[in-house]
Formats: C-alpha cells, structure tokens, sequence
C-alpha cells in the first residue's frame, strides 16, 4: 500500500486527565506516516505550559487557537493547515488501537472509498462494550440514527471540497456526515473496534438539551426540511437513542 500522509486532527479543551493516552495511541500506530494537529481550544491557556511540556514531538504540530472556537471550528482550521492526503479524527479523551490507521487505509484503498469509519469500543468505568456497525450507511438510514462515531472516521482530504463542519456545539459531525451522504459519498465502514469512546458525563456531548436543539438545526437549517419532517425527525433520533442505551446498559449487568 502506498505511504499516504494521515493528517490527525484532535481538539483539546481541559482535558488533561485523558490527553496523553490520546496522543500515544496515535504515536505508538504501526503505521507511521502521519502527524498530529493538536488544536489547543482554551482561552485561559492554563493547561498550555502543560501542553507544550509533554507533546514537544515532531510528529505534533500545535496549533493555538486565540479564543475557545469550539471542536467544529478548531477542526476546521486544521483540515485547512493538514497536509495530508487522508484526515482522521481523534476527540482528547478517546484512543485507538495500535493497528487503527493500518487497518482502515487498507480497507479504504481496497474498495475505493473516499469516507470510512469503524465500530468501536464504549468505556463505562471499567466496562467495555463494543458498538456494532452496518457495513453501509445510506441517506435515508442515517437521518433515523447516526451510528458513525467520529473517533472512527477517516476522509480522504478532497472530500472538503463538499464542505466541512458546520458551526454548532454539538451534532457538528452528523451534520457533515448527511451532507455527504446527500451529496453521493459512499459511507462504509469495518465492524473492528479499533477505537475506544470515553462514556463521560461532564463532555459537551452528554448535555440532551444541547444535542436536540442541535440536531433541529441539523434537520431544519442544514438538511432544510420542514418543521414538522424536523420535529417528527429529532423524536425519531431520541428513540433510537434510548434503544442503543437501553441495550448498553443492560450489557453492562
């Protein structure tokens, strides 16, 4: 397989407890033609010195970002900065498996794709419970229920040309992923866990309130349906929702 460059956009805002087993996960990949743009996203800068301390590597480019844009814009700015041929995701608190980035380009550069993502691993305490995926994800399959974790996503770099993350708290990435859906792109992925997803209760994305506004916005604003095709779509997410939690958690006794 050609030694494609791997762009690795992580934002990091206060989270120094989980940071570096982020960031070593990526370092310790087998493959290793990729660097890191780690996006510092805190206006107070206090976990800065800390920051430049422990991730002084040439493999990291540090990109300081003069206010808290939030993790759709500072991702933004470093798909703009990347150099990469391919763009992985990776949240601060989340890691991979050592085999991640081998693994997947493989399967990209097999059958062609331009977008991939996998299952992936869902810590509760010191439980894991892995989140099955489809192979396929279509249009109308994804605007019920988004089973695309962002940890797991690599894109090859031309698809920002159909756009990239549109400016909200949350929902950022399943809005981007049904506007690529609704533009054409195939959506493939492997049912491997190579990722593991911190199940953490004080994340941005663990506020409901927050997440059903945003996912209105997606539908409403973005997808441009009607009020009603917007409500009737939030609820139908909910449900889906409570279901996938509802499993997990009877998985965990």
């Amino acid at each position: 397989m050609n030694q494609n460059i791997v762009s690795v956009i992580v934002p990091y805002y206060n989270n120094k407890k989980f940071i570096k087993k982020t960031i070593n996960s990526i370092l310790n990949q087998s493959y290793k033609n990729f660097e890191i743009l780690l996006i510092y996203d805190d206006s107070s800068k206090i976990d800065l010195p800390y920051i430049k301390k422990n991730f002084s590597n040439k493999k990291i480019r540090l990109i300081i970002n003069k206010e808290n844009f939030g993790a759709a814009k500072s991702r933004n700015i470093a798909m703009k900065k990347s150099r990469g041929q391919f763009i992985a995701f990776l949240d601060s608190d989340d890691f991979w498996k050592k085999d991640k980035l081998k693994k997947q380009l493989k399967f990209m550069t097999t059958y062609s794709l331009n977008f991939s993502y996998t299952a992936y691993n869902i810590l509760e305490g010191k439980k894991i419970l892995k989140k099955e995926v489809p192979i396929r994800i279509e249009y109308n399959d994804l605007l019920k229920k988004c089973d695309i974790g962002l940890s797991t996503v690599i894109i090859r770099k031309k698809l920002l040309k159909l756009g990239d993350f549109p400016n909200l708290k949350t929902q950022e990435d399943f809005a981007l992923w049904l506007k690529y859906a609704r533009k054409s792109v195939k959506l493939m992925g492997m049912n491997e866990a190579l990722t593991t997803w911190r199940n953490t209760n004080d994340s941005l994305s663990s506020n409901k309130y927050q997440k059903i506004s945003d996912a209105f916005k997606v539908f409403f604003i973005f997808e441009k349906k009607n009020i009603i095709v917007s409500l009737y779509s939030v609820v139908t997410l909910i449900i889906n929702k409570l279901k996938k939690n509802l499993k997990f958690y009877k998985s965990l006794f």
